[in-house]
């Protein structure tokens, strides 16, 4: 067996690779990474980063996106979002297709495979996503919407009421940048004189 067969059988389908891991597999990394590309065994999707693909009924699929951005800032610390989740929270915003990964070590836009990904540091991001987190992540971006402000504003001074004060006051104060703090702490007075429970 050569040695691009042996490095071959080190390979797991659905893993996302980089050039590092497979150094311990190979003396001749470049080579042999070029003749998996070239043959299609591994797909490139960034400089130093590749896929070997899971086969399905429909051909090779894609590498889940988590697996993807663990294996691109070599760190299990980030949150996954898309300007498109704050429609779920009824304040009529449009779909978007850019994905946001708020994480500690890279800063820009990159492309990974045929995705593309804004990644933004920040110091804290809760390690999943909520409701509360969208609604105080909305704000901090409403600059940078398609939509009015001010309707979406008026959307979101309505559906704080209906949502839990005390875990919207905790993520407004973790993860609120200043302008949302502005925005949303007046707003949480109110509800807070009308709750019942």
């Amino acid at each position: 067996m050569n040695r691009l067969e042996e490095l071959k059988k080190q390979l797991k389908r659905g893993r996302v690779y980089r050039r590092y891991d497979l150094v311990k597999w190979s003396k001749s990394v470049d080579r042999h990474l070029d003749a998996l590309v070239e043959e299609d065994t591994l797909q490139k999707l960034s400089q130093g980063l590749y896929y070997y693909p899971k086969l399905s009924a429909f051909g090779k699929t894609p590498p889940e996106e988590d697996v993807l951005i663990r294996s691109f800032l070599k760190d299990d610390r980030f949150l996954l979002t898309s300007a498109s989740s704050y429609n779920s929270l009824g304040v009529g915003t449009q779909l978007y297709n850019e994905r946001t990964v708020y994480n500690h070590k890279r800063h820009g836009e990159f492309k990974l495979g045929n995705r593309k990904f804004s990644f933004r540091m920040k110091p804290h991001f809760p390690s999943k996503v909520t409701k509360e987190f969208l609604l105080v992540d909305l704000v901090n971006n409403l600059e940078t919407l398609a939509e009015d402000p001010t309707e979406v504003l008026k959307k979101i001074a309505l559906k704080v009421r209906t949502m839990d004060t005390k875990k919207l006051k905790r993520y407004v104060s973790q993860y609120g940048n200043a302008k949302a703090k502005k925005i949303l702490t007046p707003l949480l007075e109110f509800p807070a004189k009308q709750d019942v429970s």
